[in-house]
Order: C-alpha cells, then structure tokens, then sequence
C-alpha cells in the first residue's frame, strides 16, 4: 500500500450543506501535503452522497446501509486509510489556512504524541472549549466552568488564551490528529460508544500505553458546536450512556458512586429550573425548556437508564 502523510476522515448523517462547506474548506486550505479524504456515510437520506461523487469526485466514499454511530463509522475508514495520520473532522467544522500543517507539524516534531487537537472557534470568532478532562469525583461534583476559572492549569479552557502547545489529558474530536501508529498499538475506537465519549477513551488508553495527546493553539478551526451531533433530549441521553460506559469501564470500582453524583446533580438542576419557571408563570422559554429536559434526563435515570 502507498502511505500518504494524511487521510482525512469524515463521517456523515444528513448533514449534506454542513459537508460540503467543511469539504470545500478542506480543499482550500490543506496545501501543504499530500491527502486523501475519507468520507464514511451513515446511511443519509439527504443526498449528502451524490452531492459529494458530483462536486467532490476524489473523495473516497463509504456507504453504510444504517447509522453506525460515530466510533463503528470511523474505524471502517482506519481500516483502509493510508495515512501516517488520520484527521477526524466533524462536517460542521470549517478549517482556517494552516490549521492541519500546524497538528501535522507539531506531530511530526514529537513522536510521542498521538493526538493533536486545536483550537475550535464559534462563528465569531470567540473560542470554544476545545480540550476535555477525564472524568473525576472533582468534575461531576463541581461546574465544568467553575473548575476552568479556579484551577486553569488543571483544567484548561477558553478562558484563557494559550500561545504554546501543551499537554492535556484528552481532545474535542470535532477536529482531531491521531498517529497511525499509536492506533496500531492500542486498537481503535471503542464502539461501545455511539456517540460521545469515544475519543476520551482513546485518549486514556493512549496515556495508559505511554503516549501523550497536546493542544496546538496555533491550529485553529470553526465549529458550529452541536450542529453534526444535534443538542436535543435524545442527544443529551446519548451523552449521559456514553459517561456511564467509560466510568464503568476504567473507575469500576467507583461508578455507582459516579452515578449517584450525576442523578444528584440532575435532580438539583431540575428542581431549580422547574421553580424559577413557576416563578416566571411558565413565561421564561429558557427555563421552562431547561425543566422539560432535565425531567426527560431525571425520569430516563429513573428508568434505570435504558
């Protein structure tokens, strides 16, 4: 097989306008290597297929015949990639110039990296959180947000604007470089993990296997956060399943401590969101979508979270 530095790796479900503006920023400011584009469908019904073999004949096409989810539909790309690299890219993503040299680059001068993630930015510009902790006690008990402003070197975040490369525990895979080699080593994605969650247990097994995942700030990329994933109950429920599998599976001996913090947290937040809603007559939209969701998530715990 002929290696190329780069395989570039998008996974699709009806996002067909998404895709095809994330292509054509791949085309236009990936020029420094030599790349192939990977593009795993999962079963869209949108025409995003035929819109990408008609304006982007080169790209490589994978077609699944039902929705795989995301780490089953990357993989079958990795089984074929020719890469040194894959570039995992979200179809609401927008690359800027020099974004993947920058991963590509930073990469290459440091053979102990397996992931490189950038900085992803909202569509004005101002930056997203683009760097993710493992799961701990500390994090489910406190705010995500608290812990970034209080313990920022702990915690890094968009709080604070970093010039350097630096490591950190795990990535946003909206946007991610992984080593082929360190996939060789440690297996690929876990699809246990439909969606979410599934480049966090890569990252652990990497860190457990010697390797390390660093944050290069100078790679900088658009994301329309939520756009390819979705941000509805069904969405949320998929996040929570997807915690509860990699708690379950490296804190074992911790998780029901885990899911109790969880449940106690949503059950708080329900209460206080269905009260300032009364409070406000059910006339703050905000609030009362906020109750109508936690008690879809309260009840789904309550289910026994099927």
């Amino acid at each position: 097989m002929i290696r190329l530095p780069l395989s570039i790796v998008i996974v699709n479900w009806n996002t067909k306008d998404l895709l095809l503006d994330c292509l054509a920023s791949v085309f236009a400011t990936v020029k420094e290597l030599s790349f192939e584009v990977i593009l795993v469908d999962n079963a869209s019904t949108d025409g995003s297929v035929v819109a990408v073999r008609c304006q982007y004949p080169l790209v490589r096409v994978i077609q699944n015949d039902r929705n795989l989810g995301f780490a089953a539909a990357n993989n079958r790309a990795f089984s074929v990639m020719r890469g040194h690299y894959a570039l995992l890219l979200n179809t609401d993503t927008i690359l800027t110039d020099g974004a993947v040299a920058s991963l590509f680059c930073h990469m290459e001068e440091n053979k102990q990296v397996a992931m490189a993630c950038g900085q992803l930015l909202n569509q004005d510009s101002s930056r997203q959180n683009s760097i993710a902790n493992f799961p701990s006690f500390l994090g489910l008990l406190v705010n995500e947000s608290l812990l970034r402003r209080i313990f920022p070197h702990r915690f890094p975040g968009k709080n604070r604007e970093y010039h350097q490369p630096f490591e950190v525990e795990s990535c946003i895979g909206a946007c991610l470089m992984a080593r082929k080699e360190a996939m060789d080593q440690v297996g690929l994605l876990d699809e246990s993990y439909f969606f979410f969650f599934e480049e966090t247990d890569w990252a652990w097994r990497m860190r457990q296997a010697g390797w390390k995942s660093v944050f290069v700030p100078q790679a900088r990329i658009y994301h329309l956060q939520g756009q390819s994933a979705g941000n509805n109950v069904k969405s949320r429920i998929m996040f929570y399943r997807s915690r509860y599998i990699f708690l379950r599976r490296w804190h074992s001996r911790g998780f029901h401590l885990f899911v109790i913090i969880v449940s106690a947290r949503l059950f708080v937040d329900l209460i206080l969101n269905a009260v300032a809603s009364v409070a406000t007559l059910g006339l703050n939209k905000r609030f009362r979508g906020k109750a109508a969701t936690y008690a879809r998530l309260a009840w789904w715990h309550i289910c026994g979270c099927p």
